[in-house]
């Protein structure tokens, strides 16, 4: 699906530049098509959606691969933050290691990052992307009964009148602050601040660090791979390539 003009509506901070989506596809998707295509640094894809809110970000990093996706924890970060920001005051907005956004305890979405195919563990890639969808509204879902592990911005109370713009606003300011954060104080601010909102219980309570290429140290020392389980996804339905209900 192409993408439409910008939205006038809405007001991000001059580094990035909007592209706004109707209709089939992924921010993602487009996204990592744009990155690929050329010289698309600081492009937010929204695609706008009744059930999904669905936007990516294409990064510059400055540092290998190995390291680099260490951005991923700071979007993470950021969308965390945003979704707390304009959701109910006082709910938990929590992790699943690594990827899985919860809101009270139920799943919400998640983020996703994207890196050059070609590009190796040493080598600075040209870009990376950050994508995160939510589940908007389980309008379409039947029965609340049937997917009780899953909720909705529309369920928990979020205004979703303007197509939930005002979250993908505040996600780049914040998005904006947590890498000036690491920027001043180095990645284990980010790191800080990532571990806090891991959720009790499960393997993410056994999560002690992150080290300096992403892998987790955890259950007494033992390391776990940060990229299987980008690559796997945990929040996203295979057959869809929505989030889980």
């Amino acid at each position: 699906m192409a993408p439409s003009s910008d939205d006038p509506d809405l007001i991000l901070p001059p580094v990035f530049s909007l592209v706004v989506m109707d209709g089939p596809g992924s921010a993602f998707d487009e996204a990592l098509d744009a990155a690929a295509s050329g010289d698309a640094t600081g492009r937010l894809v929204w695609r706008r959606s009744a059930d999904l809110l669905d936007f990516a970000v294409i990064l510059e990093p400055d540092e290998p691969l190995a390291t680099a996706r260490r951005a991923f924890f700071a979007g993470m970060v950021a969308l965390a933050e945003a979704i707390g920001a304009h959701g109910p005051p006082e709910i938990p907005v929590t992790f699943d290691w690594p990827d899985t956004l919860r809101f009270d305890g139920a799943r919400l979405g998640g983020g996703r990052l994207g890196w050059p195919p070609t590009c190796g563990e040493g080598e600075v890639p040209d870009w990376l992307v950050f994508s995160a969808t939510i589940i908007a509204s389980k309008a379409q879902a039947g029965d609340p009964g049937l997917t009780p592990d899953s909720t909705s911005l529309e369920n928990e109370g979020f205004a979703v009148e303007d197509g939930n713009g005002a979250i993908v606003e505040s996600f780049a300011r914040h998005l904006m602050k947590t890498f000036a954060v690491w920027d001043e104080d180095g990645f284990e601010a980010i790191e800080r601040r990532y571990l806090r909102r891991l959720a009790d219980g499960g393997p993410s309570a056994r999560i002690e660090r992150i080290d300096a290429n992403g892998e987790v140290l955890a259950d007494g020392g033992r390391r776990h791979p940060l990229v299987a389980v980008l690559t796997g996804v945990a929040w996203r339905n295979p057959l869809t390539g929505e989030p889980l209900l």
